[in-house]
């Protein structure tokens, strides 16, 4: 009797401590909460018990608060979102380079869900989809206000299954639809060739897992190809929306001999992050130019601006789309997770880019639409198709004061292709045809290399004139 008389006392003692920490547990979470925060809590708390009871059809609170979330982390900026746990898996699989869709970027411009561009060698790519492109209809539903997880989810699905999309081109009067068959989107972030004049080209399509493994490989088959060196290299991040930032270090790494290639700032002090390039033997700085235009985002912007800095390539192109900030995947214990906004992230020099972009050395832009080359009567054209971070809702701002020196300066697919429903003109065979189109950036790149030692001066001697003029104007100031 006494032993269970002291259990039972030790119990209870067990059970009064239990209480006291769970007690102080939740202390320390509402001082951590404002006042402010529990009056907002509250409000939403009652919005939900209106909306359970009174909504035309029953709905679980699971719906409600997902729906929530994913609206709280939408309207903070364009790349933070709440991930379902299917969503996180595809991520998951997206980054290792192979998931069941279409092959296409998207985002959401003017309220419209909007194709930044389109994926090489994927079903959406033989279809003729550009950048630019507002999908209208995602098989019999309208896409208005659609979220871009809920686009995302719909647009995937597993090989051969079949999906149509209502679209709107700039400079085609009609609506048109095309039909595709889905695949898995095994895409081949690297590729690589060797250019008729002898020099190297390489091409990035993503940054995802062993990007930085195939540039690698790249260049030491240009090497060998010509007695252990490269004659000159033209490195493609056109249309490259971005991916892993570690991917774009190491490629960067590549190509640099030493230096700061890239450093982030947030909030927390982790997230204070310097990366920088490993100072190499026999380093050759060989002749290089870097082709980017307005589908060029994020890692590819990293890579870009950091050889532009380090004055190491000759950027080419048009300017960049302009995502300066770095999201963090934070997941959650049910599965899912947060893809959070949590730095910006700086070139050498200093420069955020968000919301700006890097402004190339050479602009060259390919040749503008003209109303004789749309198939359609009664067409117009956009004068500047591309999409850049500046053009998104809720996009914030590079945190750099205007006019601020530091301020940016002045997967391959097996799929069969697919084909427009019958009936419908022109975007599939234009789309055909664009393809077929000179490449005048990749001519102008070649023509730089092939003078590269006249360029270099002539490139120097801009700087040396403008660093002139910014004396002589500070001088007059004073």
């Amino acid at each position: 009797m006494i032993k269970r008389h002291r259990w039972s006392i030790t119990l209870a003692v067990s059970l009064v401590a239990c209480f006291l920490l769970l007690q102080e547990v939740a202390v320390r979470r509402a001082q951590a909460l404002s006042n402010d925060t529990y009056q907002e809590l509250d409000t939403f708390a009652s919005v939900l018990a209106i909306v359970q009871k009174n909504y035309v059809e029953p709905v679980t609170t699971k719906k409600l608060i997902d729906g929530a979330i994913s609206g709280m982390l939408a309207s903070l900026d364009p790349h933070s979102a709440y991930l379902t746990p299917d969503l996180y898996r595809d991520l998951e699989v997206e980054t290792r380079g192979s998931f069941g869709g279409l092959g296409i970027e998207i985002t959401i411009k003017n309220g419209a869900l909007t194709v930044v561009a389109p994926i090489e060698d994927t079903p959406a790519y033989h279809a003729g989809i550009k950048a630019g492109d507002q999908i209208i209809k995602i098989d019999d539903d309208f896409t208005k206000d659609m979220s871009l997880t809920d686009a995302v989810k719909r647009m995937r699905g597993p090989k051969g299954s079949k999906i149509k999309l209502t679209l709107h081109r700039n400079g085609v009067p009609e609506l048109f639809t095309v039909s595709l068959a889905r695949d898995v989107i095994r895409i081949q972030s690297v590729k690589a060739k060797m250019l008729p004049e002898g020099y190297g080209y390489i091409r990035v399509t993503t940054f995802q897992e062993n990007t930085g493994d195939g540039v690698e490989k790249a260049i030491d088959d240009f090497e060998s190809k010509d007695h252990g060196k490269v004659k000159g290299l033209v490195f493609d991040l056109r249309d490259n929306p971005g991916g892993l930032l570690n991917q774009a270090v190491k490629v960067s790494d590549d190509f640099l001999d030493g230096g700061l290639i890239v450093y982030t700032q947030g909030r927390e002090e982790n997230q204070q992050q310097k990366y920088f390039s490993h100072k190499k033997k026999d380093w050759v700085d060989y002749p290089m130019v870097v082709l980017v235009n307005g589908g060029s985002a994020s890692a590819s912007e990293i890579v870009a601006g950091a050889l532009q800095d380090q004055k190491r390539a000759v950027i080419l192109g048009t300017q960049t789309f302009g995502k300066g900030s770095v999201q963090t995947i934070l997941p959650l214990d049910d599965h899912s997770a947060l893809r959070l906004t949590t730095a910006r992230y700086y070139t050498p020099a200093g420069r955020s880019i968000q919301a700006v972009g890097i402004t190339p050395d050479v602009d060259v832009a390919p040749p503008k639409e003209t109303l004789a080359s749309i198939t359609q009567e009664g067409g117009e054209f956009d004068e500047n198709p591309e999409i850049h971070e500046a053009d998104l809702p809720h996009h914030f701002q590079n945190g750099q004061k205007k006019g601020d020196k530091t301020a940016a300066p002045s997967g391959e697919s097996t799929a069969p292709e697919a084909a427009p429903e019958k009936g419908n003109k022109g975007p599939a065979a234009k789309g055909a045809k664009a393809k077929e189109e000179k490449d005048v950036q990749l001519d102008r790149a070649i023509d730089i290399l092939k003078h590269w030692n006249t360029f270099k001066l002539q490139l120097a001697k801009g700087e040396l004139q403008s660093a002139s003029a910014a004396e002589a104007s500070k001088s007059k100031g004073d």
